[in-house]
């Protein structure tokens, strides 16, 4: 398993310990293709992306793609804001991107109290004991990523389960209707090989994440081959290895809105 690309890095823009051109060297040496700088969504309190900082990111980006010669993207790893699916990436925030990623993060700015209760605290606290939250949380989580995927060009789904318990057959249906990817992270363990095999058989797609915050671990794949170390594991559904390349819906929409 060669991975040919990894979409999910951090930078200083949030809370990464390495420059863009670092990262893209990093990404460069391990033989990739393309990397994506994906900086937290605007809405973490600590470690958001912010707006005024849009124009140098894209400036540093373009340097990198100069310098290394692959397909450096600007991205964001949005956060998951609402129970109704909105996230902190606004319509008039989507001409600065290239790639669109989503997750649910903590101390974040959520839209509402009820949507921080549920996305944010009940999940949070429950993952701390060891435990699950309740069922109803779980519905409720399941329905606000459903929301996202269906509401939003998101092109990948990020570490979904980790402190943030859904139903993924019902995440991965609507991810495989819409053409969202879910990501294997690892950074994170966050889903089990059952739960893999079980959201391949609805017919999801995946990719390969490092989520890395330092320029050395760009590229990293050894939770992913650990995770997909079984016969049935579904290496024909994970389209950032081997040479394949996938085919993001938020590019699409780009295209299709001007």
């Amino acid at each position: 398993m060669i991975l040919t690309a990894d979409y999910h890095t951090h930078t200083p823009y949030s809370h990464g310990k390495n420059t863009v051109m670092e990262n893209a060297l990093a990404a460069k040496a391990k033989g990739l293709k393309a990397v994506a700088i994906t900086d937290h969504g605007f809405n973490h309190v600590l470690f958001g992306l912010r707006r005024k900082r849009l124009h140098s990111l894209r400036r540093e980006i373009e340097e990198a793609a100069k310098a290394t010669g692959l397909n450096v993207l600007m991205g964001m790893e949005s956060n998951l804001i609402s129970l109704d699916g909105r996230t902190d990436m606004k319509e008039s925030d989507l001409e600065y991107f290239d790639i669109y990623l989503c997750g649910i993060h903590e101390i974040v700015l959520y839209s509402n109290f009820s949507s921080a209760k549920t996305l944010m605290a009940a999940n949070y606290f429950a993952s701390a004991r060891g435990k699950r939250p309740s069922e109803r949380v779980i519905e409720l989580t399941t329905a606000a990523y459903i929301n996202a995927v269906k509401n939003n060009p998101i092109d990948i789904l990020t570490h979904i389960n980790y402190r943030c318990f859904c139903n993924v057959k019902e995440v991965a249906k609507v991810c495989a209707d819409y053409g969202t990817y879910i990501e294997l992270n690892t950074k994170k363990s966050h889903v089990t090989a059952e739960e893999v095999a079980e959201m391949a058989s609805v017919g999801a797609r995946f990719v390969i994440d490092s989520d890395a915050h330092s320029a050395d671990r760009v590229g990293d794949t050894a939770l992913a081959e650990q995770l997909l170390a079984f016969e049935s594991a579904p290496l024909d559904r994970i389209d950032n290895i081997d040479g394949r390349t996938p085919t993001f819906r938020f590019s699409e929409y780009r295209e299709r809105h001007g």
